[in-house]
């Protein structure tokens, strides 16, 4: 296996940086009139076509922790993964068509102005600082992470000098603001589908070849056949992965709010299409939609094929930890490796785009919360549109470089990136979805149970957490527990980010009902039918997103 990056693959990579870079340059230069309205640096406001969205959705989602942790999930527990992916798809249409009006109506711009118009400003700035220590010590030191080290097993370069340059040139697309970052996404997304598949091609062609056959089909037959534990999207309690995938709770459970809170109460996600008409964000996210069914071909079946070639005897020394033992993330960039001169350098610019496509928009978020929502309503109330703008561009820099220097004490490696990311978002999504669903379709929803859920949540799940060693209940209706690495009992993350968002729902109603001013709630939003309509385009789009999942689970179960 040659590990390294050639000559002709640095040629490709610097064309793919060129024109990304070169891209965002002159888009930044046709808009620069307007880069002193913060609505335009941070939202892209009225600009941004249905295909920039919904490009910009996913280069914004796929990075690093899927390119890596995903298929090093496929290596391990096989298509049961791609729920992630699947699952999002119908969840960017119920978005679409439920929470897409409400926020566009009311003019919301940040996740924090719409608690704040919707409770009170406690809620708000509580839920803003749970946003940036989120976004900041999980998702950008996360991505940060994970891809510079992929990028150093491909290309042998240092890992700190990686970091530094993933970080450089994410900030150079963020400083331009979220039109130049919807934009560039585009071009992020060609290289990451083209590059993903050329990768997905490599692998299957390797495993058709590795017993006799040809062509990228056969490798898939072969695969079918040597590992169908791999192709099952639900799993039964005695899978060692349950815990990380607990059967049906994929279809019917936690699954749900993993998707609803991330693709419609996040800012990283919501702030592409929140400066759009309805048509166009309704049209973006169908877009996006569809590329989510696409991603586990590109993401999850090269994991598969890695694991295949490996109980084949291949990849023996490569799949190896530092611990000595099998590390899953490893599968990605040792395929990669395999690849020949030029097409490892499309593969890697592939990867490359969609760690900075992640990193840029991630740190624009958390430049949009900080400013508008921070440090507007604390520090400088009457600060102009150019200081905003100006606050927004040091907090982006700050915020990468803080993600740098913190990473690596995480122990996002140990754990699988994929998994960490998950399981830490996991202890504040139930309260915070619970929030925005009540205060969307329940005009009793009030502050004391939207402050109650918020910090309920992780206080909750930490709880559960340690739930059945503390009282020995370790099998229940509700849920059954699992004993982990170290020996302990555990309530699968799913099931307790559904337990949680239970207990979150359960709390608000009961405030809510008790307090007789929520009868005539002034804060309760104007929801009425004729919101939710859609074109006929659109229905027939989303109509056969569902046709294919429908088709997919019943091919895989």
């Amino acid at each position: 296996m040659q590990k390294g990056l050639q000559s002709i693959d640095y040629l490709v990579f610097f064309f793919y940086f060129i024109v990304v870079a070169g891209y965002g340059y002159w888009i930044y230069q046709q808009k620069k009139s307007k880069q002193a309205s913060s609505t335009d640096f941070f939202l892209a406001e009225g600009s941004l076509t249905w295909w920039a969205i919904g490009a910009s959705m996913i280069a914004s989602n796929i990075s690093a922790e899927q390119f890596i942790g995903m298929a090093g999930n496929g290596f391990k527990m096989g298509l049961a993964i791609s729920a992630y992916e699947w699952m999002a798809a119908a969840t960017l249409v119920i978005v679409a068509v439920f929470f897409m009006p409400i926020y566009l109506k009311n003019k919301i711009f940040t996740m924090p102005q719409f608690l704040k118009q919707r409770y009170n400003s406690t809620v708000s700035t509580i839920m803003a600082v749970f946003w940036l220590i989120l976004y900041v010590v999980v998702n950008l030191t996360s991505i940060l992470y994970l891809g510079a080290l992929a990028i150093t097993t491909i290309s042998g370069i240092d890992f700190t000098l990686c970091m530094w340059g993933l970080a450089f040139f994410a900030v150079i697309i963020t400083l331009g603001g979220m039109k130049v970052i919807g934009f560039t996404d585009v071009i992020q997304v060609f290289f990451l589908i083209l590059g993903g598949l050329c990768t997905t091609y490599l692998a299957l062609t390797l495993v058709s070849e590795q017993f006799g056959e040809v062509g990228a089909i056969e490798g898939m037959k072969q695969m079918f056949t040597r590992a169908d534990d791999h192709f099952h999207m639900i799993l039964k309690k005695d899978n060692p992965n349950y815990t990380s995938l607990p059967g049906l709770a994929v279809l019917i459970g936690g699954m749900w709010i993993v998707n609803l809170n991330y693709w419609g109460c996040n800012q990283y996600i919501t702030q592409r299409a929140l400066g759009a008409s309805l048509p166009v964000a309704r049209e973006g996210l169908l877009f996006a939609g569809f590329l989510k069914l696409l991603m586990p071909l590109i993401v999850v079946i090269p994991g598969i094929a890695a694991y295949v070639l490996y109980q084949n005897g291949m990849f023996q020394q490569e799949m190896l930890g530092a611990d000595g033992t099998v590390n899953p993330d490893h599968a990605y960039p040792v395929l990669l490796n395999l690849l020949p001169v030029g097409l490892k350098g499309l593969s890697f610019a592939a990867l490359t785009a969609a760690i900075v496509a992640s990193l840029a928009g991630k740190a624009n978020s958390i430049s949009t919360i900080f400013t508008l929502d921070i440090y507007q309503k604390f520090f400088k109330k009457n600060a102009t549109e150019q200081e905003l703008v100006t606050t927004g561009r040091i907090v982006i820099v700050v915020s990468m470089i803080l993600a740098i220097f913190i990473s690596p004490f995480l122990g996002i490696d140990k754990k699988g990136g994929f998994d960490f990311i998950q399981e830490m978002t996991g202890y504040v999504s139930p309260g915070i979805f619970a929030v925005f669903l009540l205060g969307f379709f329940w005009k009793r929803a009030n502050s004391a149970g939207a402050m109650v859920a918020t910090i309920g949540s992780v206080v909750i799940s930490l709880v559960l957490k340690e739930f059945p060693d503390w009282t020995g209940l370790y099998e229940t209706p509700i849920y059954t527990s699992f004993l982990d690495a170290e020996g302990k009992h555990i309530i699968p993350f799913l099931d307790r980010m559904a337990i949680t968002f239970v207990i979150c729902v359960i709390t608000m109603l009961i405030l809510g009902l008790i307090d007789p001013s929520t009868k005539e709630n002034p804060k309760a939003l104007a929801v009425d039918a004729s919101m939710f309509k859609t074109t006929k385009s659109f229905t027939i789009g989303a109509i056969a997103i569902f046709i294919i999942l429908v088709v997919l689970y019943t091919t895989f179960w």
